[in-house]
């Protein structure tokens, strides 16, 4: 599978309902709140920035990241989800990278940072394959992980 056909798409008239009907695996389903959920509070916190993931003309999955920074000085990714159909074929990863490109241009970014549930080993591998780190914060139940920008 060729990741170069996977590109993010700011959310839209057209994509955003398809967003809505991406279901992840079960045990991934107690993880990560549902995509309209996300989608909904974009509207009513405009930082937030959410897009589809596609892969090949096909929404496949969904994230959202915050403009602005917030908690340890960093930037938030606040969701990245891909559909169960097309999970373990590098197509989080590939929007990952597309997306910490898309947040490097940011102001004055140093840190983007991400929370996940401990539990989640599909998103503890993917952001230690990715450069995060984990340097012992904690919010919640959710640790948090940040991959440092070179400035």
């Amino acid at each position: 599978m060729s990741t170069e056909n996977v590109k993010l798409v700011e959310i839209n008239a057209e994509n955003w309902y398809e967003c809505c009907e991406l279901e992840v695996s079960t045990e991934q389903a107690e993880y990560i709140e549902p995509n309209a959920i996300s989608i909904a509070q974009s509207k009513f916190k405009p930082t937030l920035k959410p897009y589809a993931i596609y892969f090949e003309e096909k929404v496949v999955g969904f994230l959202m990241y915050n403009s602005v920074r917030e908690e340890l000085d960093g930037y938030w990714v606040y969701r990245i989800m891909v559909d169960k159909e097309f999970q373990g074929k590098g197509i989080g990863k590939a929007a990952t990278n597309l997306m910490i490109s898309e947040m490097s241009k940011l102001p004055n970014v140093k840190k983007i940072v991400v929370g996940y549930h401990p539990e989640n080993l599909g998103a503890h591998n993917l952001y230690s394959s990715l450069g995060f780190i984990y340097n012992g914060d904690r919010f919640g139940k959710e640790m948090a992980v940040i991959k440092y920008i070179n400035e």
